[in-house]
Order: C-alpha cells, then structure tokens, then sequence
C-alpha cells in the first residue's frame, strides 16, 4: 500500500512516522507548502517528498492522510473522494457548517470512506470510560464534567485560523461527551473571557470557556477550556452516577495539586501538551486507519461524527455571542442517519 501524507508539521511528522512502521504499508509520498521541510522528513524516514500535492494524485497511491491547515482539509477531502481514494483527516472537516456539509456528501455521493482524527476515542482512559457508562457500572448517569487546557497557548499567528476555542480545542470534549455516554446534546449555554494576553483579543478569541450542556437523556455536562494553564496539560473527564464515579485523566502526571493534608503529592513531572499525552493514541488512530482501508474494520469516526460535534461547537459560539442558550436544533447541519 502506498498513502500520500499532505502536511508534514507536528502531527503530520508523527503521522508519517507510524505510517512508515506499519507492515501493510509500503512507502509514503509526503509533501507540503514548504517543499523543504517534506523532503527533510522524507529523508530521514527513507521516502519519497513530491514538490507538491499535485503529485499526490498524479503519481498514485492508495490512500491520502490529510495535515494541513484546516482552511485546505475541505476541499482535498473531496478531491480524494473524487479520486476514489479513502481519507483520514485531521479535526474538523473545515471551520464552517457548509464546507464540512459539502465535503461529507462529495465522499457520500463518491461511495468513499473519510476518518476524521478524533485521537481520543483510541485513549485508554476514555475507552474505560465508555465501557462503565455501556456497562451500566455508574447507573443512571446524571453528571459528567469535562475540561481540557493547554499549559502554554498556541502561536498568534495560529489564532486567527484556528476557529477559536471551542472549534479547535473543545471539539474534543464535545466529541467525547457523545462517544463516552451513547447520547446526543440538545442544548448549551456557553461564556467565555478575553482576560488573558491580549494577542486573544487582538484574533477575536477567547482564552478561557466553559459550557453547561444537557444531553437527550437529561444528563447535565459541563466543558471548560483554557489556554494558559501554569501548572501543565490537563485533560480530565468525570462521569458521575447514581451508583458510581470515574474519572478520565487522573495519574502520577495529572497538572493538579491537593490542599489537603492528606492529599496526594503534585505531579513531579506533569504532562506538557496533547503530543505527549495522547501519544498512544496517535499512533493507534492510524493503525486503525490501515485496518479500515484493507477492510479488516470499519470506520470508527466518520464524517458525521465529526459534523455532530462541530454543530454542538457552533452553538456553544452562538450562545456565548448572544448570551443565550442554544437548543441544537437551531444549528443547521443536522444529517439523518442511514
């Protein structure tokens, strides 16, 4: 199998790496806008850089594995699909309800498959998680509390592209709040704060957010997120039941210190960023990609899923600009399942 990797930064980088490894595969292309840096990774890994995406198609392979920006994730998606070619593709689909639609339904109409990078749901610690709630372990559920906050935040640069915080980094959590519990959001209300440095407010972003959602089934969540978190990467998710409690993310590296005399000792060498700590899943998200091009799986995070947790992101932004709650049905973008 030969897989054309378009994008060879940070995740592209770890992407083409666990490519190269794999024994189902037997060479990359790898390209990118800057030329250099795709040869530079291509030598060091033994394969071939193409000057540019063109040649992705044109000189053939089997499968593409999207990196790029996420203003260009569009429109290759559906130049893959048109090209017949299955897709794995870093979140989101694109910035917008109607470029995502649009991209669904070309692989839709083309009959191809597109897998979208939600690396949590191959974390062992959010599988445990939906096991207990699928299990029946927690009971009924009736809370679950969710965050995520980056110890140091993005380059300026990055902001005004980026989608803002709850489209680039809450989309995780608004995607594991659906996989863990088996149930949909109906409603959010969301704020946020500009209060941090000021390149956030200078982007028109926030640095800091949080959300009460209610799920179908009556649950209550809570999602918050900050972009300068002093003391490391934290990621955690609690589920709360009427018979018990799990918690996502608690370990000898978790960025939390106790108050309590008793309480355990602060993380000597807490978790930095997402790179490191989701580094397993990384890796077994595009193992699982190779399964699913040879037929040994299916899909398990299509186009669609992505679409639900963007729309839930697009109306936790309504709802912090009009300072209302915002039932999802007023998002646009709901597509029946088949």
């Amino acid at each position: 199998m030969r897989i054309g990797v378009i994008g060879t930064g940070r995740i592209g980088t770890i992407h083409a790496r666990t490519l190269s490894r794999h024994r189902e595969v037997g060479s990359l292309i790898l390209t990118d806008v800057d030329p250099a840096r795709a040869q530079e990774l291509a030598n060091r890994l033994g394969e071939t850089a193409a000057p540019s995406t063109e040649e992705i198609f044109k000189w053939g392979v089997d499968a593409v594995v999207i990196t790029t920006a996420t203003s260009a994730h569009a429109e290759l998606i559906g130049r893959a699909a048109r090209s017949g070619l299955p897709v794995f593709c870093e979140k989101p689909i694109a910035l917008d309800l109607p470029g995502s639609l649009q991209a669904i339904a070309e692989v839709e109409t083309a009959g191809t498959i597109l897998q979208m990078g939600f690396q949590r749901r191959f974390d062992a610690g959010y599988t445990g998680a939906r096991e207990a709630v699928r299990s029946g372990r927690l009971g009924r559920l009736h809370t679950v509390r969710a965050t995520t906050s980056d110890q140091t935040p993005p380059p300026a640069a990055y902001l005004p592209i980026s989608g803002g915080l709850y489209r680039d980094t809450l989309i995780h959590d608004f995607d594991m709040l659906r996989w863990v519990t088996g149930h949909e959001v109906v409603d959010v209300y969301a704020t946020g704060s500009d209060a941090g440095p000021a390149m956030f407010r200078e982007a028109g972003d926030i640095d800091t957010a949080a959300a009460v959602l209610t799920l179908d089934d009556g649950t209550l969540a809570t999602t918050t997120a900050a972009r300068l978190n002093g003391a490391g990467y934290d990621v955690r998710m609690e589920l709360a039941g009427e018979l018990d409690q799990v918690v996502v993310g608690l370990d000898d590296r978790t960025p939390i210190a106790s108050t309590e005399p008793s309480g355990p000792p602060a993380a000597t060498k807490p978790w930095t960023g997402f790179l490191e700590r989701f580094a397993p899943a990384y890796e077994a998200e595009l193992i699982a990609f190779v399964e699913v091009v040879v037929g040994q799986r299916t899909n398990p995070c299509d186009g669609r899923e992505a679409l639900q947790a963007l729309r839930i992101a697009e109306a936790c932004e309504v709802s912090r600009r009009e300072h209302r709650p915002v039932r999802l049905a007023e998002i646009a973008g709901a597509l029946p399942y088949s």
